[in-house]
């Protein structure tokens, strides 16, 4: 059930996270499916509506900065200086964990991921409930992330109780993601939040990008964020082997290739990244359902937010290569 996020909605929303459901709700990256993080029973329901592995871990969202002293601990400058210039905002930290937090949202590492959404409805959400929300994506597992609520429905609609429309996602991908498990920050994931901005705060951070069997946090996997039709890199190898299939392409800025193509999208005709992060997976989800038998994708800039699409573009393709 898809409802307006009005704060009548949001009250009934926060009403079914203190009773142990699940909803779906807006945030500026994706939209989340979300429960009590602190109620290990509700949390279940996430892994069974999704069908997500227990063995990756959940971030958990906050609404108020002071709170990451609940459910965290050893903090140091460079943590501090992240949280007060960008949150509310796409940056999650993994830090050392309190005992208050359940197992299965860490997937029993000693370590959680935590952020402060920059969402209204999100935020009044967590406030209203009372408690930190854990919450990934609110898709099938592996498939696109949802970018709008059509997007959650098409894939939730009939296991998720309900879903608050709060409009397209400003930023339209995940979060990034920042370690301090050890003394070292590292970067596990790119997101929302440039690297280069943070790195101009705290200095030079190493960067851990990988797939891995038993993930320290979200979005390590090797196959994931994929339309369910196949999709490849667009470039002249991959033409020729597909030719006379049909074949939806995904451009960056403009089609430079002398090819008839059955669909083209265009991830922004002024050449702005963050309007192609912006557009990247609502893009996806309209090409899937178009009459076509596989997606060709143009590679992006690899600078600022270009790096977070190209690392969905490639796990996206990991599944089908």
């Amino acid at each position: 059930m898809i409802l307006e996020a009005n704060l009548k909605n949001i009250k009934s929303a926060a009403e079914l996270i203190r009773s142990g459901e699940a909803v779906a709700f807006p945030t500026e990256t994706v939209y989340g499916l979300g429960a009590n993080a602190l109620n290990p029973s509700a949390v279940v329901k996430i892994f069974e509506i999704k069908k997500r592995p227990k063995f990756n871990p959940l971030i958990i969202h906050i609404a108020d900065k002071s709170s990451v002293f609940e459910y965290s601990k050893n903090h140091n400058e460079k943590i501090f200086e992240l949280i007060k210039n960008f949150w509310p905002g796409p940056l999650t930290l993994v830090l050392k964990k309190k005992k208050n937090i359940p197992d299965i949202v860490t997937a029993g590492n000693d370590t959680v991921a935590i952020r402060m959404p920059n969402h209204k409805t999100a935020l009044r959400l967590i406030e209203y409930s009372g408690c930190p929300i854990a919450a990934p994506s609110a898709n099938s597992f592996g498939l696109l992330s949802p970018t709008d609520a059509s997007h959650v429905d098409k894939q939730l609609g009939g296991r998720v109780k309900l879903i608050l429309d709060g409009g397209k996602s400003s930023v339209g991908v995940e979060s990034t993601i920042i370690s301090f498990a050890d003394e070292t920050p590292t970067l596990l994931r790119h997101g929302g939040l440039p690297i280069e901005k943070i790195e101009k705060l705290i200095g030079k951070i190493k960067v851990n990008i990988s797939s891995k069997v038993k993930p320290n946090s979200p979005g390590q996997m090797k196959y994931h964020y994929a339309p369910a039709i196949p999709i490849y890199f667009l470039n002249d190898s991959n033409l020729k082997k597909f030719e006379g299939k049909k074949i939806g392409a995904l451009f960056f800025e403009k089609n430079d290739y002398d090819y008839k193509f059955e669909l083209e999208k265009i991830l922004s005709k002024k050449g702005n990244l963050n309007e192609a992060a912006l557009n990247f997976f609502k893009m996806l989800h309209d090409l899937e359902n178009e009459n076509i038998d596989l997606i060709l994708a143009e590679k992006v800039p690899l600078s600022g937010i270009g790096f977070a699409i190209t690392d969905r573009l490639q796990r996206a393709v990991n599944k089908y290569s």
